[in-house]
């Protein structure tokens, strides 16, 4: 006789501390912190400063950061998690930070929200610019 495996029965399988734990991995809560676990480097370089475009910005996704260029030759960096419920952030335009779970989004100047759910603004992350490099600091 075979036994397909079905999510029930892995919920079933890991007794409710395997479930809280496959629960709290999907990232629900609606914890509003502003808190990041940022997994970059210090001194990890991100970019060349020509990467990044002029009242836009780039998101580095492994290292939880975005690095915006709201004037020409002043960058910001930002942690790259939504305050909302912590979503990965997906795209910078129009001046935005953009979230695709639920619609937030970050004005690239100062990480500030523009538009809910969000509350808190986007916490500000450290880079150093040197020369044509951008970089963790």
């Amino acid at each position: 006789m075979t036994h397909e495996t079905t999510r029930r029965t892995v919920l079933l399988a890991t007794g409710a501390t395997g479930a809280a734990a496959l629960v709290a991995a999907c990232g629900g809560g609606g914890d509003d912190s502003g808190s990041a676990s940022t997994s970059a480097t210090a001194g990890q370089a991100l970019a060349e400063t020509d990467e990044i475009p002029v009242g836009g910005g780039k998101i580095f996704k492994d290292e939880k950061v975005v690095v915006t260029q709201p004037e020409q030759g002043q960058f910001k960096a930002f942690s790259a998690i939504c305050t909302h419920q912590r979503c990965t952030l997906a795209s910078v335009s129009d001046g935005m930070i953009n979230c695709p779970c639920h619609g937030s989004k970050f004005r690239i100047a100062d990480g500030a929200v523009a538009h809910g759910p969000a509350t808190r603004p986007l916490p500000a992350e450290d880079i150093v610019v040197e020369g044509n490099s951008v970089r963790l600091a």
